[in-house]
């Protein structure tokens, strides 16, 4: 059973309770006051090719989850759920803009217009010869409102301006881990044995909640110790917009030169089974920064999943801010897998509004 103290730190310090890039939020402010407040627009790496059996969607929805979304194409195309895929999650308190693919092998076009509604608008549809897979997507571009903004105003230019430069800590954030860490508690019950019987899908999520509670501990360690955005000896280094990585015979000019630029990046664990990917001083670094996580790491590891690595650093592309009043816009572009909530939360002690 996972012990009180470690729920607590599960729900709390480990979710919410990260350190800070730059020093906290200067500003507070609330964000989500309705959905056009949150708004996201997939940049895709697929180019339709005209032709196949797979439709491709691009499909803008609003306060709905994506999963809801599939299984409504599925049903409206008559097609299994398996058969209708999407490259990413996206927020469901918001105004998404995100693509689709649905197999129809034979069958005929459905009348994709018939489903506009308030909640959902069909935007495109084009044919493609192949299905969409997860993470097909070279990121997300956000624009967000902070409404009831206040604060200190130079504080929070001074902040947006340091992560514009060097970019962000690239923690998960509280949307992975489910409401009050739920996916986390799930997955914690998937190692005990206590839980059983699970979809596919939810498995998957909760796995990914897990790795990305380890992977937000060592970052955390890092940010805490100010070399999350250094590399050191040892470190496995990540090219920029891949997952493609490597170990570094020395960190010498050349190696900090291509870190300043930001082609590379730091990286941290995405736990699973394998062999050690890090030596020296950052293999050290990350045995300390999981210390008392080995029940999570072992039912990882036993669960299957295979170790991989994440960049510690996000890199801000096209990052625009201005406050008009009380209200704080910002635009900007974030590479896959990277969390709009991890950059506001440097610079925004936001909140939700309140409930009526």
């Amino acid at each position: 059973m996972i012990s009180a103290e470690e729920k607590n730190w599960v729900v709390s310090d480990g979710v919410s309770g990260l350190p800070y890039a730059c020093g906290g939020p200067t500003c507070q402010g609330v964000i989500r006051s309705q959905p056009e407040d949150f708004q996201v627009d997939e940049v895709t790496l697929v180019e339709p090719d005209g032709v196949g059996e797979h439709c491709l969607l691009q499909v803008e929805k609003r306060n709905s989850n994506t999963e809801w979304v599939a299984a409504l194409l599925a049903r409206h195309a008559g097609v299994p759920r398996r058969d209708v895929s999407y490259a990413g999650m996206k927020d469901r308190n918001a105004v998404t803009r995100q693509w689709f693919s649905v197999r129809l092998a034979g069958l005929p076009e459905p009348g994709w217009r018939d489903l506009d509604s308030p909640e959902l608008k069909v935007l495109r549809a084009v044919r493609h010869s192949r299905k969409l897979r997860p993470g097909a997507l070279r990121g997300n571009r956000f624009q967000l409102r902070v409404r009831q903004l206040e604060g200190d105003m130079e504080g929070l230019n001074r902040i947006l301006g340091d992560l514009s430069k060097q970019g962000m800590p690239n923690f998960y954030g509280e949307q992975r881990f489910g409401r009050e860490a739920g996916n986390l508690l799930q997955a914690r019950a998937l190692f005990e044995g206590s839980r059983r019987r699970v979809s596919r899908h939810k498995r998957g999520l909760y796995l990914s909640a897990a790795r990305s509670l380890l992977f937000n501990r060592v970052l955390a360690h890092r940010v805490a110790a100010g070399n999350w955005n250094r590399p050191l000896p040892g470190e496995r280094l990540m090219l920029d917009g891949s997952r493609n990585s490597f170990l570094p015979e020395q960190i010498d000019d050349r190696i900090r030169e291509r870190f300043d630029s930001m082609d590379v990046h730091t990286s941290g664990p995405l736990w699973g089974r394998g062999d050690a990917d890090t030596y020296d001083e950052v293999a050290l670094l990350e045995r300390k920064a999981l210390e008392g996580m080995e029940s999570w790491q072992g039912g990882l590891e036993q669960s299957g999943m295979e170790r991989g690595r994440r960049a510690l650093r996000a890199r801000i592309k096209d990052l625009n801010w201005f406050v008009d009043g009380d209200c704080l816009e910002l635009d900007f572009f974030l590479p896959k897998g990277s969390f709009a909530t991890v950059l506001l939360r440097e610079c925004i002690d936001y909140r939700l509004p309140a409930v009526e």
